[in-house]
This record gives C-alpha cells, sequence and structure tokens, in this order.
C-alpha cells in the first residue's frame, strides 16, 4: 500500500512538475533570451514551429549554442517559440491541459500565440490565429453553428494582451513563425502591426473579415 501511494505521488507530481503558468513561461521565456543574446548564434536557431519538446532537440543539434543545462536548454525553447514577452492588461487564461481542436497541442505552453472562440458558452483554444481561422472557416471539417459564437478573441504579440480578433489587424507570412509555421500575427494597433511587418517582411496588412480560406491554406504552402 505504502508503495502504491508512493508512485501515486510520483505520479501526481511529475504531472504538476509540466504544468507551468503563464508568469513561469514569460520567466522562462525571458532567460532564454538572456541565455541566447549571451551564449548563442541566434542565426542558427530553429524556426519556432514545433512543440516545446521538438524545439528543444532542434537546438541542441542545431550547433547555435553550447552544450546546455536541461534547464537552460528549455528555456532558450520558449524564448525560440515565444519570443521577447511582456505582460500587460488582460490576457487569455489558457486552462493547462486545453488542446488546439484543430492540430491537438496543448495551448497554454504558447500564450504569445493563444486565440480564443466562445461557442454555447464554452471555450476553444487555439495555439495561433491561423488555425483558429482554419477552425472558422472551414466548416466541412469542423461543422457547428457559427452563429451561436459570441466570442472571439487574440493575443497582442508585442504585450499578450487579450483583444477582439473582428478588432486587431494583422500581419500576413511574416518571417517570425509560430508553433504551427507561418502564421497571421494579431496586433491592436495598426501603428505597431506596420512596424512589425516593416522589420520583420511581413506580406501584407488585414483585419479579420479580410482573411480567406485561401489565405490560410497559402500559409501551410497549399
Amino acid at each position: 500500500m505504502t508503495k502504491i501511494l508512493f508512485i501515486s505521488l510520483f505520479l501526481t507530481g511529475s504531472l504538476f512538475a509540466n504544468e507551468l503558468s503563464l508568469a513561469k513561461i514569460v520567466k522562462l521565456s525571458n532567460k532564454g533570451e538572456k541565455i541566447v543574446k549571451t551564449l548563442c548564434d541566434s542565426k542558427k536557431l530553429p524556426s519556432a514551429q514545433g512543440t516545446i519538446e521538438q524545439l528543444m532537440e532542434k537546438i541542441k543539434t542545431s550547433g547555435a549554442c553550447p552544450p546546455l543545462s536541461k534547464s537552460k536548454l528549455e528555456a532558450v525553447a520558449y524564448y525560440v517559440s515565444n519570443g521577447s514577452m511582456k505582460l500587460a492588461g488582460k490576457h487569455i487564461d489558457v486552462p493547462t491541459k486545453a488542446k488546439c481542436p484543430v492540430c491537438g497541442m496543448f495551448v497554454s505552453k504558447y500564450p504569445k500565440w493563444a486565440a480564443r472562440i466562445k461557442h454555447d458558452d464554452k471555450n476553444y483554444y487555439f495555439d495561433g490565429v491561423k488555425d483558429m481561422m482554419k477552425y472558422y472557416i472551414f466548416d466541412g471539417d469542423f461543422p457547428y453553428d457559427r452563429g451561436h459564437i459570441s466570442e472571439i478573441t487574440v493575443s497582442d504579440y508585442y504585450t499578450l494582451e487579450e483583444i477582439s480578433a473582428k478588432d486587431a489587424t494583422y500581419v500576413l507570412d511574416s518571417d517570425v513563425f509560430g508553433p504551427m509555421g507561418r502564421e497571421l500575427i494579431p496586433f491592436k494597433s495598426k501603428k505597431s502591426a506596420k512596424a512589425f511587418m516593416d522589420d520583420h517582411n511581413g506580406k501584407a496588412m488585414v483585419k479579420f473579415d479580410e482573411i480567406t480560406d485561401k489565405m490560410v491554406m497559402a500559409l501551410d504552402g497549399l
């Protein structure tokens, strides 16, 4: 009985050890940024596409950094995935176990990219605007009554502030990748979007109602 209890506590401890709060992820990402600037060649780092675990392996084999401890490698992976992070205003509070209904990834690990649709009082979370728009546009793949959507929100890229998806300005197909690759990156202000587009080779700035199915699929090379 004691042995069973010990195993149960060990597994429970392991589970909670993998559940990170938003504040912890921001702290890890900022730590990773310092490590990259001090020890690594940022030009050799992989793109942000993939899970944190996949990124850790890619960073290890990229030769961008000297051998790093597991904790430092994890911090660099969070930085590669989320970039520089700061909290301003209300952010999207993603449950730890929430999975993107399009790709199945855990959304809470990627707060910079979090998006949300509220439908019939239930929240659906996404690890990027691209996947959110697939869920919103492609009714053949995701059949539900769009008329029952009460809220659609996204995260401002610079501040993580939760903003209305229909009020945001999106930069299309820049050289900054999200967990699912090429993205539509949201900004609260058109000025911020324009500055980002100029710095990161964005193809265009669009509003929510201008996003088309062809635009979304082209981000996946289709």
